[in-house]
């Protein structure tokens, strides 16, 4: 039975109350005393000197991975990309290396498939498999960056990566390779044989760190990507600092953290084609079978324009999450959906739980201020619950907004403990949608547009 909640009458939801300063917030402490981002040596390996020529044609993929060999032998440093346009394909990080970039330094990324295999193994939305190396990659790698003030630009358009996505029809698409893919996943055929790459077109991710230590993403600005533009997956201590992405591609995430404990994203810019944070643990069988939730994530002082979300926990959640902490953000854009969203399914299941949200200053959503959506693709039909328990948000100010609420469960699911706290909305112009979920707004300020 959907239930819409009166404005009048959401405004005056009192009856429960919390304290203003949630004491799970007492972790973040103990969770960045974890979070210390890794120190290289002092010493620079310059990729002119081993061969990489500035021009923007010439292909410095060779010459990038001899200064990454030379740097890691000498017991690491920095793998110095001075200013010039780099033409490279894929770059393939070890331990101990710092990729940086120095102002007006541009790393141009190939958009032809080829320089992206051999195949790596890797996870597709949440699914593992093999298939194109990420355009920056590590695996197994301990102490690794990307840093500086420079460009990564993946070069990706209507005309090469992006058509993979299937929009414009056609053969070329991702479509049927992503549909096998999900079928061996429910399957549950063995991972190692789920070999894809030259004519599937699965497009590869911008970064991704793989079951590494000590990673650090800052300063610099991300382009055009192919697909996600940062994702750590399995990783532990995780900082991703004054990052600038502007990329409007399709499934176009700034951050999708998989599967990775202790991370920090503060500082960044987001204007995305999807989620500006999506936050994820495996997708269906893979998620269970891997087992490794999303635990302990701060997102603090970042600022959202456009994307789905501002933060995003899903879909691909089946391997759960807890404690995510957002404070002191600014959000706004007509593109911008809503705030904070969480998806699933009975396919997928998952348990969100321990989802905090503070001091958040939203100009304009486009739907609504918090999204739980639990009907998301295969909705209801499925055997695993989808559980969504103790999400707060406290003290968010909004300009404009359509509804505060876009809440929708079905009657096998779990949504609870979902409380809005000291807010003000205003500008709101329909009611609020709630199925088969406990939410509650208190002490909240909720004005009607004129």
């Amino acid at each position: 039975m959907k239930k819409i909640i009166p404005l009048a009458v959401a405004a005056v939801l009192a009856a429960f109350s919390l304290q203003a300063d949630e004491p799970e917030w007492k972790l973040v402490p103990e969770i960045l005393q974890r979070i210390v981002a890794p120190q290289f040596p002092d010493r620079d390996f310059d990729i002119t000197k081993t061969g990489a020529v500035g021009d923007g044609k010439t292909d410095c993929t060779a010459a990038i991975a001899r200064a990454i060999n030379a740097c890691a032998n000498a017991g690491g440093g920095r793998v110095l990309v001075p200013a010039g346009e780099f033409l490279t394909g894929a770059i393939h990080l070890q331990s101990g290396v710092n990729l940086h970039l120095a102002t007006n330094a541009v790393l141009k990324f190939s958009t032809d498939p080829q320089a992206y295999l051999p195949a790596v193994f890797t996870r597709f939305e949440g699914i593992e498999c093999w298939n194109y190396s990420p355009l920056i990659f590590a695996v197994g790698q301990k102490n690794v960056a990307v840093t500086g003030a420079g460009t990564l630009d993946g070069q990706a358009d209507d005309s090469t990566w992006l058509a993979w996505k299937g929009r414009k029809g056609g053969t070329n698409n991702q479509n049927a390779a992503r549909k096998r893919l999900d079928q061996m996943n429910n399957d549950q055929v063995p991972a190692a044989q789920r070999r894809f790459g030259a004519g599937d077109y699965l497009r590869p991710n911008f970064i991704q760190f793989q079951r590494c230590e000590n990673v650090l993403i800052a300063d610099v600005k991300i382009r055009r990507s192919p697909m996600w533009e940062i994702h750590p997956l399995l990783c532990t201590n995780v900082t991703v600092r004054g990052v600038d992405i502007f990329s409007h591609g399709a499934n176009n995430d700034g951050c999708d953290p998989e599967s990775c404990r202790d991370v920090l994203i503060e500082k960044c810019i987001f204007d995305t084609g999807d989620d500006c944070i999506a936050i994820k643990s495996g997708r269906n069988n893979d998620g269970r079978r891997v087992g490794v939730p999303s635990v302990n994530l701060i997102i603090r002082d970042c600022t959202m324009r456009d994307g789905h979300a501002g933060t995003a926990i899903g879909s691909e959640i089946s391997g759960s999450c807890s404690n995510v902490f957002v404070e002191n953000c600014e959000m706004s854009s007509s593109n911008l959906v809503c705030a904070l969203r969480l998806k699933s399914n009975a396919v997928r299941g998952g348990v969100v739980q321990n989802i905090f949200m503070r001091h958040v200053n939203v100009g304009l959503v486009k739907d609504s201020v918090l999204q739980i959506d639990f009907l998301y693709e295969e909705g209801a039909k499925g055997d695993f619950k989808p559980v969504a328990k103790n999400v707060v948000m406290e003290n968010i100010t909004v300009a404009q907004t359509p509804r505060v609420l876009n809440v929708r469960g079905f009657p096998a699911a779990e949504i609870s403990g979902v409380r809005i706290l000291n807010s003000t909305f205003k500008q709101i112009r329909k009611p609020d949608v709630v199925e088969n979920a406990d939410v509650k707004l208190v002490d909240c300020v909720l004005e009607p547009a004129k």
